[in-house]
């Protein structure tokens, strides 16, 4: 009799234990994943443009799409075909997949500020795949 109590107690143990990192398990599965999709805003104005992170290269190195409409708020960044992620969070844009054009640090809340160049002051914010102004 005291066996089958300490083994229906272990199940009892073991499916709570199951049910507790089941739904641990399950509650990550159904997070959002992160976006792909970014607005990109000079010095808080109202002009804005789009730009989407591909697919992965390479470690840390991904594709980068950037709308045509992103020269207004930095020229040259329209030419930009790399998103590099450091280690430390950081991300930079680039032509070529080393050198950047502009490196953002990462912002409170869901987004990323630039600090190089030092102007203009760009800030990049996930849209959650929702459509884009440009």
């Amino acid at each position: 009799m005291k066996t089958l109590s300490a083994l229906i107690a272990a199940a009892v143990l073991l499916g709570g234990i199951q049910l507790f990192h089941g739904g641990t398990g399950d509650s990550a599965a159904n997070e959002p994943a992160p976006s792909n999709t970014y607005r990109l805003v000079a010095n808080g104005d109202e002009a804005a443009c789009a730009v989407s992170r591909g697919a992965e290269v390479s470690d840390g190195l991904s594709l980068l799409s950037v709308a045509p409409a992103c020269r207004r708020l930095l020229p040259g960044i329209e030419q930009a075909k790399f998103w590099r992620e450091q280690t430390d969070g950081s991300v930079a844009f680039s032509a070529n997949g080393i050198d950047p054009i502009v490196t953002f640090s990462i912002a409170d809340g869901n987004g990323y500020e630039s600090y190089a160049p030092a102007t203009p002051l760009l800030s990049l914010a996930a849209t959650g795949g929702l459509k884009s102004e440009d």
